[in-house]
């Protein structure tokens, strides 16, 4: 009777057990399903909008009206944006892309840029005319290749989850024509270099590079003794490495390890002049001891102990035990915008964690301020009247070009809701609306 029992129960287990195996496999092919259907849809939505794309880019070439001109390059924008967005959802993160996500992004740059200037004043140049013809023909290269291996993958049945598996694994799986044509869209991209955009495109680009710091070249030692500076007292191991080939600007990593916090601490300091990119204490943050204002008071400190003058707080905000602050330059009663640095600053002991002056040594430099040529009176007069003005000063800020621009900056309230208005001090023209975040609501259990 036992050995029968044992029969009915092994059984019943063995059952039991090939259910949840079936189980199992139901649900991880309904997963590989998911995955195959979505990566499936972006690539035919991929190949769609390149299409689309280089369909819109010829057609810009054809317009001789510049208020037609506007709204399609306006709309080459808009593709371009799509089919970068493509790009980042297909099983690539072991198949570097990132020269045809370049590629995308560029031209959605140039594109929106020559699109909101004002192209009854400032036609299109010949240059940017020559731009927008390689354009057109680097598009449609990449369309050719793309449809390859789209008549590919529908001929042969191609699934992208063998392509997700190859990559995994390094290995030649059955059929890897979609990694092969992927990999020549992607070399083609590499050779549409930045120079095809233009003089002024690459200008713009060049906003993120440090070209004009002043200062002599820096050796290890000399950023080891800069680094102790923005460091905390009881710091050691000491590690400095510099930058690899390939990046826009010289500079130095380096890691500090904080004995008593046990952490370590990340600093970026350029060679050129030693100017502190950025650095990063990422330690665990205990009870708040001090005030947002008191922290606001170490901030400026710090600023001070480094050289830094001619800033003002600009914003604050708290995160948890947290102090984030923003400065700008101030130049005679002119907020720079450009010019910002951000500070963080632990609220239970009043120690700087965060630094980050990239913008600032990005766009730090002699300016010369020109008069308004418009009163705030007549500034105000472009504002929509709804908005009640409440404070009014004048203020440097990068436009929509890249481009700086001396405006009059307005804060004012409609409804419930804050708005930061800029005007063009020189030709009353609305340059930038900014919504300010509203106190976030607190959310409690009912």
């Amino acid at each position: 009777m036992f050995r029968g029992l044992l029969i009915a129960f092994l059984t019943i287990a063995l059952i039991g057990t090939g259910y949840w195996g079936y189980k199992e496999h139901q649900e991880k092919n309904a997963v590989l399903i998911q995955a195959e259907n979505n990566y499936q849809r972006a690539f035919h939505d991929l190949t769609y909008q390149i299409d689309q794309l280089h369909d819109k880019i010829g057609s810009t070439l054809a317009m001789n009206s510049r208020k037609s001109l506007s709204p399609a390059l306006a709309e080459v924008w808009r593709i371009s944006s799509e089919a970068h967005s493509d790009v980042g959802q297909l099983p690539l993160t072991l198949l570097p892309f990132n020269k045809t996500e370049e590629f995308l992004s560029n031209i959605g740059q140039f594109s929106y840029q020559t699109a909101v200037r004002d192209l009854t004043k400032n036609p299109l140049s010949k240059q940017e005319y020559n731009t927008l013809k390689k354009l057109y023909q680097d598009a449609a290269e990449i369309q050719n290749e793309l449809r390859k291996v789209q008549h590919l993958v529908l001929e042969n049945n191609l699934r992208w989850m063998d392509v997700e598996l190859a990559l995994a694994s390094g290995q030649k799986q059955m059929d890897n024509t979609i990694i092969d044509g992927l990999k020549t869209v992607e070399k083609n991209a590499e050779e549409y270099s930045e120079s095809n955009f233009g003089a002024t495109f690459t200008a713009m680009k060049k906003r993120n590079n440090f070209d004009h710091l002043e200062g002599n070249t820096i050796s290890r030692e000399e950023a080891k003794k800069i680094s102790l500076r923005f460091a905390p007292k009881n710091v050691d191991r000491i590690e400095i490495t510099e930058n690899g080939k390939g990046a826009s600007f010289g500079f130095y990593s380096i890691t500090m390890h904080d004995r008593e916090n046990q952490h370590d601490l990340y600093m970026d300091i350029t060679k050129k002049g030693g100017y502190p990119i950025y650095l990063l204490h990422n330690r665990e943050i205990q009870e708040q001891k001090i005030s947002l204002n008191e922290a606001s008071n170490k901030a400026v400190q710090f600023l001070k102990k480094q050289g830094m003058r001619d800033l003002e707080l600009f914003e604050s905000s708290q995160y948890d035990n947290i102090g984030v602050f923003t400065f700008v330059s101030n130049i005679d009663n002119v907020r720079i915008y450009p010019d910002s640095i951000r500070i963080k600053v632990a609220l239970d002991n009043g120690e700087v964690i965060g630094y980050s002056a990239r913008d600032y040594l990005a766009a730090n430099k002699k300016r010369t301020i020109p008069k308004p040529a418009i009163s705030k009176e007549e500034a105000q007069k472009q504002i929509n009247p709804n908005v009640q003005i409440q404070e009014s000063r004048l203020a440097v800020i990068a436009n929509d070009l890249g481009h700086e621009v001396l405006c009059y900056e307005f804060l004012g309230t409609m409804n419930e809701d804050t708005y930061r208005i800029f005007v063009n001090a020189l030709d009353g023209t609305e340059e930038k609306v900014e919504k300010l975040k509203n106190a976030e609501p607190i959310y409690r259990n009912m």
